[in-house]
């Protein structure tokens, strides 16, 4: 078996339950990255096989059908949100005035270059405005501060890959995280710059991340709790969910985690209020 970058692989010794991308080749091991899910691992040569087209079309019809759900679930919510905004403004559909939205603006770092492209066409979909930025979780911290200025987000997610490894030590130990140690400096720099949690709303986190060290580092939202995988694409549900909801309304916890493909296991948070303005008079661009 000849192995290359950007092969889509499974590993036996884990009943090939998650596919993989290699991104680094070694003489003994390659390093890989979840194809859907935000985990980096190591593995030993003889523990990786390369996945038919059959067993990947399979794969990712399962993905996708996982995607849809949550997608309409998110949808479905907005419609509500819509709904009750359309009501207020015309106190209680007396009055026939044509408002606007003013969305959060999503600043969103990611370790993975194909996770950030997703990401991005999923915010384009649900029609949140971002900035999207690629950058290795080491080079994170050093960034942030000049992107928060440079942006000036309502909402920031730090994302890319992480895991948790027990050769390193104790699941207590941040030292024994690939990266949340990066995604928690993060923060820390983010606060400094907005030190309010519902003026500067901030996601943080990857697969098995230690979600305690980033909640108290001032996140609003993190994983993972139980230390399970996170989907590549559950960081943009909370951060649109945010964006989309009024600053005058308060986020369900139960409801914003309920639209993610993890749920939550894998995803937690604090009370959070929404960051999304409404307007009026809507002006039309032919008037």
């Amino acid at each position: 078996m000849k192995l290359k970058k950007g092969d889509i692989v499974a590993r036996p010794s884990y009943q090939c339950d998650l596919l993989f991308r290699v991104v680094e080749l070694y003489p003994d091991y390659v390093e890989l990255a979840g194809e859907d899910m935000r985990l980096l691992a190591d593995a030993p040569l003889e523990d990786v096989v390369i996945v038919s087209e059959k067993d990947r079309s399979a794969h990712e019809l399962k993905a996708k059908e996982l995607e849809e759900n949550s997608y309409k679930l998110f949808r479905q919510d907005a419609r509500l949100m819509k709904q009750r905004s359309e009501y207020e403004v015309t106190s209680g559909y007396k009055s026939d005035v044509n408002f606007f939205e003013l969305r959060g603006r999503v600043l969103h770092i990611d370790g993975d270059p194909l996770y950030l492209r997703k990401c991005t066409e999923l915010y384009n979909k649900l029609g949140v405005p971002v900035y999207g930025v690629h950058l290795n979780e080491r080079e994170m911290p050093e960034q942030i501060s000049s992107l928060l200025e440079m942006v000036q987000p309502d909402i920031v997610v730090v994302t890319g890959h992480d895991a948790f490894l027990k050769s390193r030590g104790s699941e207590d130990d941040t030292r024994s995280y690939r990266h949340t140690k990066y995604f928690a400096e993060c923060v820390r720099v983010a606060r400094k710059y907005n030190g309010h949690r519902d003026e500067l709303v901030i996601f943080a986190g990857a697969c098995q991340s230690h979600f305690e060290t980033l909640i108290k580092a001032g996140a609003n939202f993190a994983s993972s709790p139980e230390r399970i995988n996170i989907h590549a694409l559950d960081p943009v549900y909370i951060a649109s969910r945010v964006s989309l909801t009024s600053f005058m309304d308060r986020i369900s916890l139960t409801e914003v985690l309920r639209n993610t493909i993890t749920g939550e296991k894998g995803l937690g948070g604090v009370e959070t209020k929404g960051v999304m303005r409404r307007g009026m008079p809507m002006k039309y661009e032919d008037e």
